[in-house]
């Protein structure tokens, strides 16, 4: 099995990264989905959680990034039609600006309410210096919480496409980032 860059699968680190990043990022959705109607209280540790995901994925998408400068990615599948490789090449390049400007957006917010991050207990970031402004920071959690929206949509298409590649095209999809399956030749 041939699981490097330099073959037609991804390399071993890509494929931790994009599944540790992928988990990741459903959880800190489905966190938020959670805290949605509860009361502050409750609403409290849940956001915490939430916004110290945030931050680990912001993290591990710097990581992410570094490792794909340092390793050559694969080529796309020769069959794929040219819309299909805009539409790949696009939505890999919204994810990464997700994957950084949500976090940060997040963290930005609360700085406007003088709130720092505390990181599952492990580091804290202080507030940005920003100064107080509850009103920006309502208004860049409303732009936060639409990019969250707009993620989710993306990874669905991101899951249709892959399973399309693999099941319809035949052309190894899903198994390029996979340490196990057949990806022709």
């Amino acid at each position: 099995m041939d699981t490097t860059a330099s073959g037609r699968r991804y390399s071993v680190g890509a494929m931790i990264f994009h599944w540790v990043i992928a988990v990741a990022v459903i959880v800190n959705w489905r966190i938020v989905e959670a805290a949605e109607h509860l009361g502050d209280a409750e609403k409290a540790p849940l956001m915490a959680n939430h916004k110290a995901l945030g931050i680990t994925i912001l993290l591990l998408t710097i990581g992410r990034l570094l490792w794909r400068w340092t390793h050559p990615v694969p080529p796309l599948p020769s069959n794929l039609a040219n819309w299909e490789r805009v539409l790949a090449r696009t939505v890999h390049v919204i994810f990464y600006v997700l994957l950084i400007g949500l976090p940060i957006g997040g963290w930005l917010a609360g700085s406007f309410f003088g709130l720092g991050v505390d990181v599952f207990g492990i580091f804290s970031l202080p507030a940005l210096p920003v100064g107080e402004n509850p009103d920006a920071g309502k208004a860049i959690i409303g732009f936060h919480k639409t990019g969250g929206e707009v993620f989710i949509y993306l990874i669905a298409l991101h899951i249709l496409g892959a399973l399309k590649h693999t099941f319809f095209d035949k052309n190894g999809g899903i198994f390029r980032m996979l340490p196990f399956g057949k990806v022709p030749g």
